[in-house]
């Protein structure tokens, strides 16, 4: 997905879509260096995310046995 920086009021920033729907984000979740027009590409990270997920597997299964 991507969007674009349109203008920041305060902390949030608004952004449009690629379907040309603005909506608001908070500022803090964006790169610092972040500016008005900016595109911004947002993926998913999958090695990081099944990473997690084993990890919250294994402190599940090592609750259970306790």
């Amino acid at each position: 997905m991507k969007f674009t920086i349109d203008r920041f009021e305060g902390e949030l920033a608004l952004v449009e879509l690629e379907d040309k729907e603005i909506i608001a984000i908070p500022k803090k979740v964006l790169p610092k260096e972040a500016e008005e027009g900016d595109i911004i590409v947002m993926e998913i990270d999958e090695k990081e995310t099944e990473k997690k997920r084993a990890r919250i597997e294994e402190k599940f299964r090592r609750l259970l046995k306790e």
